[in-house]
């Protein structure tokens, strides 16, 4: 995909795991895990004790580079959907989203959706990156979540 102004603005990756729902959104709603899946490698770390349990939630990462994100929470239905705005610390997030969805097929089985949506995003010196994450890198986080929730 070449980084132009017609990327797409929403991009999104599904994939089915071989593991219960509750599994997986243990995985994802819990910070100190999200580096173990991140197929970004842009997460270093995350403090212990940050398990997001409801929308108006933050939790604070560390990236690799040594910058921290506050990402606030805006949707959250516990097993099933969680979304989180990263923004520097302090400020306001400044428009792009993250997102998880977990349907259960069965009792060992769900179908993950993982979207990155940037429709709100207006802070320009974002935007080259933004366009850079496209549906294969969705899916590089979706193998790693894999790899984690069908070991447990």
């Amino acid at each position: 995909m070449t980084e132009n102004s017609d990327s797409p603005r929403i991009v999104s990756a599904m994939r089915e795991i071989a593991a219960p729902a509750a599994d997986i959104f243990e995985l994802i709603a819990d910070p100190a895990r999200q580096p173990g899946w991140d197929g970004n490698d842009n997460l270093a770390r995350a403090a212990a004790g940050q398990r997001v349990r409801a929308a108006g939630t933050v939790f604070a990462t560390i990236l690799t580079s040594g910058a921290v994100r506050e990402n606030h929470v805006v949707e959250f239905e516990e097993g099933r959907r969680i979304a989180w705005r990263p923004a520097e610390p302090g400020s306001r997030p400044p428009g792009h989203l993250w997102r998880w969805e977990l349907e259960p097929r069965d009792a060992t089985h769900t179908r993950v959706t993982h979207t990155y949506d940037w429709t709100a995003l207006t802070d320009e010196s974002r935007l080259a990156r933004a366009r850079s994450t496209t549906p294969e890198r969705l899916h590089a986080s979706l193998e790693r979540l894999t790899e984690l929730a069908e070991r447990r």
